[in-house]
């Protein structure tokens, strides 16, 4: 049973998923949308400027038709024609052209965003398969185009009779207006009824766009298997990690334990924390801590140390502070700057005792001076 759940399909798309299918083209997008928006901007762009179209077809088709007895004989006439045509019909059409393109670009990137690939246009075979043409012909996407043109047919149908029955009274009564008016009024209400007819379409958009994006996103759904290999692939095998963090881990040691006999003082716990100091006593530097650890690895530490006659000083909470607020190869914090240089001036007495260069110095105390924020 666990292995049924896993190949199928139940998860949400990656964002990995996502991106890869943009790549191939794989992007949610809606016909009808598009031809929503293209129709409805065109209906508006005749709204807006037909009567300036209107207005220049009909300067055009009266001046190409009123020709005096001298321009029938004139055969550079018809080239004045063309130009006065021209100059008449290019703003009105270009504007009208531009807005139909606006709303047809902006129809086929509303549902998917903005996305080229060549992938999309490369030959697949499948698309030549016989098989997959019967299940295309026959599936459930099939069925669904069917019924979007059967409502989209419906719903034209039900809009033209509407706009019949608001336009009936005008359309009837244009015999008894005047010439060009009546015209002009006939050219209004046809863009009115192509408006109200463009309109018809809104239904069929607000239901195929959500239909759309549910089938592009079950499309790309992935099975528990897949978002399992995805993750592993993006973060990596986990045994390989925990190898490469094994191997890192043990070269930092190895570079921190070759530091240890460079160290001025290795301040323990005594038992658990050890921390290896070095201080430039040129003064360029603040004291460096050059090994850290605890538990095995402090002992570890301290028996480098010990072999390569670094001083061991006990301070169990100076030990800790500087364990839990400095890395390796960081200078210890301004803050135990002040329990630092105790134990480092204790050190160096005790260095000079040694070879009968002073006395031999008091015992450290056991309250250094550590900020609470630091006690651990």
């Amino acid at each position: 049973m666990a292995d049924t759940d896993s190949y199928e399909k139940t998860e949400e798309p990656t964002p990995k998923k996502i991106k890869d299918a943009r790549e191939k083209g794989q992007v949610a997008r809606s016909k009808e949308l598009a031809t929503t928006l293209v129709l409805i901007a065109s209906a508006i762009a005749l709204i807006a400027i037909g009567s300036i179209i209107a207005s220049a077809m009909f300067t055009i088709t009266k001046r190409s038709f009123t020709l005096s007895r001298d321009e029938t004989y004139d055969y550079t006439h018809m080239f004045q024609i063309l130009q006065m045509s021209v100059t008449e019909s290019a703003f009105p059409l270009i504007a009208f052209m531009i807005i139909a393109m606006v709303g047809g670009i902006y129809g086929s990137v509303a549902l998917g965003g903005y996305n080229f690939t060549w992938s999309s246009a490369a030959p697949k075979a499948n698309r030549l398969s016989p098989k997959a043409g019967f299940k295309r012909m026959f599936g459930t996407d099939a069925l669904v185009e069917l019924l979007k043109a059967i409502g989209k047919v419906s719903v034209i149908i039900g809009m033209a009779y509407i706009s019949l029955l608001i336009f009936k009274d005008e359309a009837l009564h244009l015999d008894l207006e005047q010439y060009p008016m009546n015209l002009f009024h006939a050219l209004d209400m046809i863009e009115w009824a192509f408006f109200l007819l463009c309109c018809g379409m809104i239904p069929i958009a607000l239901i195929d766009v959500p239909y759309q994006s549910h089938k592009h996103n079950k499309e790309l759904k992935m099975t528990l298997q897949e978002v399992k290999d995805e993750r592993k692939n993006a973060e990596g095998d986990p045994a390989v990690k925990s190898r490469v963090r094994k191997l890192q881990y043990q070269s930092a040691a190895n570079r921190m334990m070759q530091d240890i006999p460079k160290a001025d003082v290795i301040i323990t716990n005594p038992t658990h924390y050890s921390v290896a100091v070095q201080y430039d006593q040129n003064g360029e530097r603040a004291p460096v801590v050059v090994a850290k650890g605890i538990d095995e690895l402090a002992m570890h530490i301290r028996k480098i140390g010990t072999a390569n006659d670094v001083p061991l000083v006990a301070s169990p909470a100076l030990a800790r502070a500087i364990y839990y607020s400095t890395e390796v190869n960081h200078e210890v914090p301004q803050k135990l700057f002040m329990a630092v240089a105790q134990i480092l001036a204790y050190v160096y007495q005790l260095k000079a005792h040694k070879k009968g260069k002073g006395a031999k110095p008091k015992p450290l105390k056991k309250d250094m001076p550590i900020p609470p924020e630091l006690r651990r």
